[in-house]
């Protein structure tokens, strides 16, 4: 029975008998049994070499063929990054850009409003200046029309040059005033001075100025440092820009306090 075992020949109760037969002990049994396998395994070498028909052949590249041609679909992947915080991104980058927004809108708020008040500031600026000018205008057309104004004529130390003249108020201040007025070189400067009556007194500086493009002049000293019967002349001189505390030049117009 060992071979007929061996082949899976035997029924199932042969079998069964078989194998308590072997259970209980029984070298020869074993040995036949061993060698009947060796023997079965031998079988498939004693077979021809037989060459597959060309159906098969052909069968078999067709169905190979077939397969070649089927892409498998992959299923989705499942992302590793939970929903809730891809939430989380998506609203810090809407505070972010909602951040950035409101910064550049303030910031153009702010430069708006700078730029308001720097209007503000040169308006209220000009208005100041155009203020002082009419003020000034109105308190230099009061000291020559007034008619306790004293006339003071300058007279020019060279024949080319034309006179000035200066009306002086004891309460409203000094007025010079002149046209045709040659224009200075370089950051030279007019200067007035009041010369005392005391000779031993040192001139006393005055404002400085120069005239206007045209050769016009009009200026004012709205406060005199000294009083009218304390001057016996005004002279008038070319300094340097800002002015000196004594003259540097002979004078180019004085006139006398009468």
């Amino acid at each position: 029975m060992a071979e007929a075992h061996a082949l899976g020949a035997l029924d199932a109760e042969e079998s069964a008998a078989f194998a308590a037969h072997l259970a209980a002990g029984c070298p020869g049994c074993e040995k036949a049994l061993a060698e009947a396998r060796w023997l079965v395994s031998q079988l498939a070498y004693l077979a021809p070499e037989t060459a597959p028909s060309p159906a098969i052949k052909e069968r078999l590249m067709r169905n190979v063929g077939a397969e070649s041609h089927v892409v498998p679909i992959a299923s989705p992947r499942k992302s590793a990054i939970p929903f809730w915080l891809w939430a989380g991104v998506a609203a810090l980058l809407m505070l972010t850009l909602y951040s950035t927004w409101n910064t550049h809108r303030l910031s153009a708020e702010v430069e708006r409003m700078q730029q308001q008040a720097t209007a503000e500031v040169q308006k209220r600026e000009k208005l100041e200046q155009e203020l002082a000018a009419s003020r000034q205008e109105a308190q230099m057309r009061a000291i020559l029309t007034n008619p306790e104004s004293t006339k003071i004529m300058l007279m020019p130390s060279k024949k080319d040059m034309p006179s000035l003249e200066a009306k002086w108020h004891s309460q409203l201040g000094l007025v010079v005033t002149g046209y045709e007025v040659p224009k200075l070189s370089g950051n030279r400067v007019l200067q007035l001075w009041l010369i005392p009556k005391d000779s031993k007194a040192k001139p006393m500086p005055s404002i400085t100025f120069w005239p206007e493009r045209d050769g016009k002049l009009a200026k004012l000293v709205a406060n005199p440092e000294e009083a009218m019967p304390e001057v016996k002349a005004l002279a008038i001189t070319e300094e340097p820009a800002g002015g000196s505390e004594q003259p540097t030049s002979t004078p180019l117009w004085v006139g006398a306090v009468s």
